[in-house]
């Protein structure tokens, strides 16, 4: 990195939230660990329960591992910025922060895309899915999607890291994002904007496309089976994925796509809060409340530990 005639950064956070920044503390405590236990648990369930090793509950342990790194990422900043009321941190702290949500963003992107090509597999092309997604392709695409989202990671970091910063050291947000942080330079940033709408493509926008258009087949297919008992229970096993794609890119659209004309400050700062924290701690809640199999490990664990607490009293 250049010299700088600034090494740390102010995050304002919220502003006058007075007596309900304990509130707000107490319920950002709450998500972070809901999305941390709930994670590790889907973690957990799906390595102990042999009834869980098909490629949907892989690749759900691959989301699970995302959802945990970005509550790292996030919480922990933002908690310290709501009940201080404002919160310090390094400038590298504050560069390595976002890339590494971009690294934990990107890598959900794609395997929420995975998982919609699971589902189309499975629903449009029944009679060979076994055949074609098996341990060798998801492992492979596994490794495609953190390897990708990791070249992410080094661009950015790289790219923000070769910047000058000579102030002022503010940013009016919870969060070290891209515009914010560029802000901070007096470096020509226009490259690194140019970049960032490029790379928007691989990483966010052609994912979203490839699970419209999995989801149009998957709709269509679904519509042709005869048995409405037959219709209701394959596209059951689509809901959850589509619930989480849906909240996820909605909000990450309402941030990033949206017009800034029509998006206020504080618009940014809520719409932030609920991809980079709460969303990952509904993901676990999505997949775990609506799925029979792991409600049914969870019953089988939680048997076999009571009945081993009680054998060794």
């Amino acid at each position: 990195m250049e010299n700088n005639n600034i090494s740390t950064v102010f995050l304002v956070g919220f502003q006058n939230l007075h007596s309900y920044k304990y509130s707000l503390f107490c319920l950002l405590v709450l998500t972070f660990c809901v999305s941390i236990c709930g994670n590790a648990l889907i973690l957990t369930l799906v390595s102990y329960s042999k009834n869980l090793k098909s490629p949907m509950y892989f690749f759900l342990t691959q989301l699970s591992i995302c959802d945990i790194m970005l509550s790292i990422d996030s919480v922990p900043v933002t908690l310290h910025v709501v009940v201080e009321e404002g919160g310090t941190i390094s400038l590298v702290g504050c560069i390595l922060q976002y890339t590494f949500f971009v690294f934990s963003e990107a890598s959900e992107c794609l395997i929420l895309t995975m998982m919609s090509y699971d589902r189309y597999l499975a629903i449009c092309n029944p009679l060979h899915y076994t055949s074609i997604m098996g341990d060798k392709l998801r492992w492979k695409l596994s490794i495609i999607s953190w390897t990708s989202s990791f070249i992410y990671f080094l661009i950015f970091y790289s790219s923000i890291s070769s910047l000058n910063f000579c102030g002022p050291n503010i940013i009016d947000h919870f969060f070290c994002d891209l515009a914010p942080i560029l802000e901070l330079s007096c470096s020509d940033v226009s490259f690194i904007q140019i970049e960032a709408k490029v790379l928007i493509f691989p990483a966010a926008v052609i994912p979203f496309l490839i699970i419209m258009i999995s989801y149009v087949y998957i709709v269509n297919a679904v519509l042709n089976i005869s048995s409405f008992l037959g219709r209701q229970k394959a596209f059951f096993t689509c809901t959850s994925h589509l619930t989480v794609v849906c909240f996820y890119y909605g909000t990450l659209m309402a941030v990033y796509v949206f017009p800034a004309s029509l998006r206020s400050l504080l618009f940014n700062k809520i719409f932030t809060m609920i991809y980079a924290v709460v969303t990952p701690s509904l993901n676990p809640l999505i997949y775990t409340l609506r799925n029979k199999e792991i409600l049914e490990a969870l019953t089988s664990l939680t048997n076999q530990l009571t009945c081993s607490s009680w054998g060794h009293i």
